[in-house]
Formats: C-alpha cells, structure tokens, sequence
C-alpha cells in the first residue's frame, strides 16, 4: 500500500563523502604550521586519503557495525581447552588495519612523525574512536621500551610497522603487533603503588613469572602488554606477551568484559595472571617512572581523541543547521543558533589547536619542549577532556529529535565523549600533576610563561589573564584544594595565546571575550551579539574551502 498521508521534507543530507581532513580549517592550518615545508606535500598528501576514507559512506558504516556489533569473549574452545580469546565483527579488524596501514602507531622514527601522526589520529577517530585505544598504547609503548636497548630493538620495528595481523603467535612470526597495557587492580585504580600483583624472578636475567590480577586490561587481543608489578626491588614494570616464543599461551585468563557505557567496539577486560611469563622493562623499583613516558603519550592522545570527537560534533550540527530550515529560514542564519554554534566552533577550535602545539612539541624533542610538555599535557588532558562531553551533548541538541536517535550517529560520539576525561588520570590526577610539575620543575613552569608570554600585548583580555593566573600561581595557601581551578585557568590561558597568535581574528576575539573576559553565560549560545560570530560559524562547516 503507498503512503499518501505526507511526504518526507526538511530532511537533511547526510554528513558523508567528504574529506575530514582538508574540511576541518583549524586542522590543515596547524598542520601546515608546524610541518616543514619540505615534507608538507607529503604529510597533506597522506592526510588528506585518510580523510577522503573517514568521511566515505563506507568507513562510517564500519564504524556503526564495529559500535551496533560488541566483542565477545570466549573462554574455552569446545573441547573445554582455556583459550581466553576475544571475538571482534569484521568492521573492527578494517578499522584497526586501515589505521596501523596510515601508519597512526608510527610517530617516534619519521620527519615530523607526531604532528602527521596527531592529526591523522584526528582525522580517524572522527570515524570510530573505540579502536583508538589499542592504537594509542601501541604508539605510546615505544619510549617505555626504549629504557631496555634490547627490548626496544626487538619490538619497536613491530609497534611501529605499517601492517596489521590478527590472531595471536608469537611476536617474532609477525610483521606487525600490538601492545596494551594494565596498571589499574581492584583495590587501587588511581594508586598504582597499591598494586598486589607479584613478580618471582627466574634464574635468566630480566625474566620473571606474575600472579595478580588487572581490573581495567584495554585491548586484551593485543600481542603483549606493560604492566606494573611487585618485584623483590619494589613496583617495577614488565613486558608480558600473550604467546610465548614457543608458541604455547602465557597464562593470561580473561575472566569477564566489560560492560561499559561508551567505547562499545573495544574490549576491556578483567585479567588475571597465574605463574605467566615476563620480562623486565627497566629497572626493578622503578616501575612508574619507566611506564611514565607511555602513561604522557596516552594523555596526548585523550587530548587529540576529545578534540576528534568535539570537532565530528560540531561539523555534524553546522553541517545539519546549514540545511535544515525553520521560520522562513536556515538554522544557520538564526541569530540564536548562530551564537550556539559559534560558541561550539570556538571550544573545538581551541581544543585542535592546543593539541597540535603538543605533538609539535614532541616533534621538536628540545629541552624546553620537554619542560613545556610536562606541565601542558597534565593541564590540557584536564580541561580538553572536561570540556568534550558538554560540547557533544550541545551539538546534539542542535540537531533535536533527530540527533536523539542512533542513526544520526551522536548518540555514540555523547557516550564516547565523557572516556578520555576518566583514561589515564581523571580531573584530580590531571590537576594535582599540575601542581607537582609547579612544585618539583621550576623548569617546567618557565617554559610554559615562556610559551604563553608570546603573545603578550597582543590582547587585553589575554594579558589580564596572564597577570590573574601568575596571582594564583603565587598564592599558595589551600594550593591542593583549588589544583583544579589552576589547572583550568592555566589551560585557558595556553588556549588563549595560542589563538591570538594563529587563529583568525574573528576566532581569537570571541575566545579572549567569552573564555577570558568572562562576557558569556554559563550555557553555550551566550557570546556577545557585537561578536563576527557568522565568520566563526562559517569557518567551521565541514566544507572544504
């Protein structure tokens, strides 16, 4: 029977088809700022297939089949054999491939290796960004490794490699591998010095057999993992592979996934460890300072994944506003709407930028940069990550009704969005690592006013921040306790001078207005009327210029 009642109008075209790389304005610009001219045709090149793939029908339809289809673990075989092995849908072993493929585990041997690899982790996330995570440990693993020449020689090749195989044997027979890593147990997440898993050591040097458990393992299908555990020596931390050089499994018991409210697509485990084979990374009792430079890699990457997940949520409701009309008009040229997205531009834009300037500076390797690092990435992994659920949940508004349903897609970018403020550190972590940075690396802190100092004079609002935030630094008194108003403000202030020097006018005004002048609501959609508030908007449609 043919539907006469009405037919289907106002509907928008769906968001796809198009190159998430050269439509995302704030992305290119940054890229080609901090990429040499040398090697910018290249990096634009390879970013600019990974974006034509994460924007195409296809890989978005991977990405609702990887989400719509979760692993599922499977214990034994059926003869009763322990087999502990985890099943993935087909759409998630070509998302995994075609990332590893576009050399996203690769940052640490190649030209401008963290910038190409920042942005591409960018562009790809905005595809799927469950499988994120096993890519994110595999890359951070490397300066965790290179404490052990040895260890390093054998495995960075495989971590760094551009091919990706499923399945698990022994290391040394694949072209590719991926790594995970455990530190949380039941009885102390955030306090890893309250870790019980023991390590005997073994007659050869550097082995050692672990018995404990892990209550977070991420990725437990990856090849091998770091960990933490109790060693004679103290917390030391180990490379555990899941197959042994013989080929026969390491002790590595999957007792149950879990079941968590975003981040669908990729396993997270509870493990435990019986008599199971490891090797030493590092030196005995100094486990947290070996597994530190993984632990800084990963907070980069929740930086760079919320800024992902804020920048899909944003094109997605400029996207939508730009076609759907209302009142005689588009959305996008209600004055109302106009300030909502531009206020969400501005956050997105700022959080894209401030994290490219992070991966430049690992790109640049120098003392300072180093310096900057260690206090910028605990300030920015806690104020990006903080901001990218309110700014998901506003982006969906805009779409009503139709952003409310699962096919829209935003329904999983808002349950994704609050992962990267919890993984690696959450809120207190993050801010309470500021203050030990201010207190034990006077370095640190003078790289960072050095940074922020660039742009001085260069706008009232900024520069009073400046002097604001040097005030707070000051006061000492009840330091802890207002750990997270710093670590905002500090964030703020970095975002702010970054803007000021590289963003458009129209961008870095309204950010100085509403972010450090303080001439906003406490919703988004409350800037100044007087703002260029449509530049802002156009700037950040998903349409190439």
């Amino acid at each position: 029977m043919a539907a006469t009642t009405h037919t289907v109008s106002n509907q928008v075209p769906p968001l796809t088809g198009y190159d998430v790389f050269a439509a995302d304005r704030a992305l290119t610009e940054a890229v080609r700022r901090h990429t040499s001219p040398g090697l910018l045709a290249e990096v634009r090149g390879e970013l600019g297939e990974l974006g034509r793939s994460a924007g195409s029908a296809q890989v978005q339809e991977w990405g609702a089949q990887a989400n719509g289809n979760p692993p599922v673990l499977r214990t034994h075989d059926r003869y009763g054999h322990r087999i502990d092995e985890v099943e993935f849908h087909p759409a998630w072993h070509r998302l995994l491939g075609h990332a590893v493929t576009a050399g996203l585990t690769d940052a640490w041997g190649r030209p401008g290796g963290h910038v190409r690899r920042a942005a591409g982790f960018l562009v790809w996330t905005q595809a799927e960004a469950g499988h994120g995570c096993p890519l994110s440990m595999t890359h951070a693993a490397v300066p965790a490794l290179r404490t052990d020449p040895a260890l390093a020689a054998e495995w960075e090749p495989l971590l760094t490699s551009t091919v990706y195989e499923r399945g698990l044997r022994p290391a040394a027979q694949k072209a590719g591998v991926l790594l995970g890593m455990g530190m949380t147990e039941k009885q102390g997440g955030t306090d890893v010095r309250a870790n019980t898993t023991r390590a005997e050591p073994l007659a050869a040097e550097g082995e050692y057999l672990l018995t404990g458990h892990k209550w977070f393992c991420s990725a437990p299908m990856s090849d091998g993992f770091l960990v933490l555990a109790q060693a004679p020596g103290g917390l030391t931390c180990f490379l555990l592979p899941r197959v042994l050089p013989d080929g026969t499994r390491n002790p590595f018991a999957i007792q149950r996934l879990k079941d968590k409210l975003g981040n669908r697509s990729n396993a997270s485990a509870e493990v435990e460890f019986d008599g199971t084979w490891a090797r030493r990374v590092g030196e005995e009792g100094r486990g947290v300072r070996t597994i530190i430079g993984m632990v800084a890699a990963t907070r980069l990457d929740c930086v760079v994944g919320s800024a992902a997940l804020m920048r899909q949520a944003v094109a997605q409701a400029v996207h939508h506003c730009a076609y759907r009309r209302v009142f005689g008009g588009v959305l996008i040229e209600k004055p109302l709407m106009r300030n909502v997205l531009a206020d969400l531009a501005l956050e997105s834009e700022a959080a894209t930028v401030l994290a490219m300037r992070l991966a430049a500076a690992y790109d640049d390797g120098s003392e300072s940069e180093r310096a900057f690092l260690r206090i910028a990435v605990p300030a920015a992994k806690y104020w990006v990550t903080k901001r990218c659920a309110p700014v998901v949940a506003e982006a969906l508004e805009c779409l009503g009704g139709n952003g409310y349903v699962e096919e829209s897609g935003m329904p999983r970018l808002l349950r994704e969005a609050p992962l990267n403020s919890i993984w690696e550190g959450s809120g207190n972590v993050q801010a309470l690592d500021v203050l030990r940075a201010l207190q034990r690396e006077p370095m640190a802190l003078n790289a960072f006013l050095q940074e922020v100092g660039g742009a001085r004079g260069a706008d009232h609002r900024l520069d009073r921040a400046i002097r604001d935030m040097l005030m707070e630094l000051a006061d000492l008194e009840g330091i802890e306790a207002r750990a997270r108003r710093l670590a905002e403000r500090m964030a703020l202030v970095l975002q702010g001078s970054l803007l000021v020097r590289w963003a458009p006018p129209e961008v870095a005004d309204a950010f100085c207005a509403s972010r450090l002048g303080g001439d906003r609501g406490a919703a988004f959609g409350t800037l100044p009327h007087s703002l260029d508030l449509a530049s802002v908007v156009e700037r950040a449609r998903p349409v190439a210029p």
